[in-house]
């Protein structure tokens, strides 16, 4: 199979549309979804039951804020995965949504994962997320985004003279943001119960959310040559949007091997994903054994499958960076523009193996990009992803990969735009090796 190479700028541009449009896990599953029916994939209900077409063919299903789509292969033998995540770390409000304080309006939030909490102030704030609400005794979940709403203001350095020589956030008395003063309305739920997806909702149906903050700023390129890219939730939407875009491709081309293909992104990778929509629940094994089952296949066939199968986990990773060189390994220093990351621990905090870094290197030379490898300095310990999650629960080997960032966990995070290209080209490789 040979599919046309990916134009790095046309492809930046549609990843800030994606980010643009995917401020929270569950956005991200919606446009995902909008982008796979375009595309002709049908969507499937897990309330329902799955007839022998859902193993053959292009189909989706959505559980919150995860989605799982698939190209199921006539002859399949087993799977090639691609996992991603659909969360980022940030502020998510609390029960208690609006607050006054002195004059100010703020909404209460609690940390989400392991965000950088400085690169979050002084900067324009969307919110955005689910409103579940309770109308006519039924209930229904709604979507919800704002423009720039609110704003973390840092206290000015007259009143604290020492803030350069190390700034210390006290993560429920600094945190708030601010989002009116004076004798506005301050109700930050009626606020968003107008600007529901689907029309306007009365405040009093809202029984339940999930709501997080995200950066308002416009995604955009930048450098001497346009060939860096800035935005908020790079970590993990980098990866959603490479193996949506791959799977995309791969599908308009028309040809699939022996292996079905697939895109799991998952929700709740920053706070462990030990969650129904997380890669530490049943979301990617309940998919596998109900296709199993649609192809009519016995217990002993469906493990011969995915003991046969290969998921390549996606997660962004780290370049060296340039102020901060003893930060990383001395010999091992991933630099942009040098492919995606293949990455590397010793403990298995990534759950490649020497098999798994095989089968990496033949995808890239497939799709003819470059990679480069990444281990953490022995004095930095790694964080982890959802490869040995994955690896663990379902026995699959699993290899974890990512293109590398700047700024990780930042509120905005930064890539070459080059190495976009490279990844989105290495998943495709990655597909129809």
């Amino acid at each position: 199979m040979t599919l046309q190479a990916l134009d790095p700028q046309t492809n930046i541009a549609d990843l800030a549309d994606f980010v643009a449009a995917s401020p929270t896990s569950f956005h991200a599953a919606a446009q995902s979804a909008r982008r796979l029916t375009a595309a002709g994939f049908i969507e499937l209900q897990e309330s329902q039951l799955w007839g022998d077409e859902a193993a053959t063919g292009k189909h989706f299903v959505v559980r919150d804020g995860a989605i799982i789509a698939w190209i199921g292969s006539p002859t399949h033998q087993s799977y090639r995965v691609l996992g991603a995540h659909t969360d980022s770390p940030g502020f998510k409000v609390k029960p208690a949504s609006s607050v006054r304080t002195l004059a100010w309006n703020q909404v209460g939030v609690e940390v989400y994962g392991g965000p950088l909490l400085n690169s979050w102030l002084d900067r324009e704030l969307r919110l955005a997320g689910r409103l579940t609400v309770l109308v006519n005794g039924q209930l229904e979940t709604r979507l919800v985004a704002t423009d720039a709403i609110a704003r973390i203001p840092q206290l000015a350095i007259h009143l604290d003279r020492e803030a350069n020589a190390g700034l210390k956030l006290d993560k429920q008395g600094n945190l708030y943001p601010v989002w009116g003063f004076g004798d506005s309305r301050g109700d930050v739920l009626a606020y968003l119960a107008e600007r529901a997806e689907g029309g306007a909702l009365d405040p009093a149906a809202i029984v339940g959310y999930d709501l997080l903050f995200a950066d308002a700023q416009t995604p955009r390129t930048f450098g001497e040559n346009g060939e860096l890219f800035a935005s908020g939730r790079l970590d993990n939407l980098s990866s959603v949007h490479a193996g949506l875009t791959a799977l995309q491709r791969v599908a308009e081309a028309g040809t699939v091997g022996n292996h079905s293909l697939m895109f799991a992104a998952f929700d709740h990778e920053e706070i462990g994903s030990e969650t129904r929509s997380g890669a530490a629940g049943p979301f990617l094994e309940d998919v596998l054994v109900r296709l199993s089952e649609a192809r009519g296949e016995s217990p002993a066939v469906y493990r011969r499958s995915v003991a046969e199968s290969v998921c390549l986990s996606a997660d962004a990773g780290h370049l060296a960076h340039p102020n901060y060189v003893g930060h990383h390994d001395t010999s091992v220093r991933p630099v942009p523009g040098g492919g995606p990351l293949l990455k590397i621990n010793a403990n298995q905090r990534y759950a490649t193996d020497s098999v798994g870094a095989g089968i990496f290197a033949q995808a890239c030379a497939k799709a003819g990009v470059p990679y480069q490898q990444f281990v953490s300095n022995n004095n930095v310990p790694c964080g982890s992803t959802i490869g040995p999650i994955t690896a663990t629960r379902l026995g699959m080997r699993t290899v974890d990969v990512g293109v590398g960032l700047l700024s990780m966990h930042s509120a905005r995070e930064m890539v070459s735009v080059a190495d976009m290209a490279h990844l989105t080209g290495a998943i495709e490789g990655f597909f129809t090796i």
